[in-house]
């Protein structure tokens, strides 16, 4: 019976890291995208931009790390396995 919690949580970890990452690079690219877009439309407004879409971008990064996290403490600290 361990084995298998065992075996669903390491199917759980990796769906959380593999979405998190899917999401997270899809949401930097079109956030990337816009910014082109209306740094092209309004260069004078290029540099307070920038400056939102790095924090953004931290933002997005920070939500993925969370999932990473959560996901490695079940992966090797599990709640659910009883020794």
């Amino acid at each position: 019976m361990e084995s298998n919690v065992m075996g669903f949580v390491a199917i759980a970890a990796s769906l959380i890291v593999s979405l998190g990452a899917f999401g997270a690079c899809i949401g930097i690219a079109i956030m990337g995208s816009k910014y082109l877009e209306a740094s092209a439309r309004q260069p004078e407004l290029m540099n307070a931009l920038q400056t939102k879409m790095f924090l953004l971008a931290g933002l997005i990064d920070a939500a993925f790390l969370i999932g990473v996290g959560i996901a490695m403490m079940f992966a090797f600290a599990n709640p659910f396995v009883t020794s």
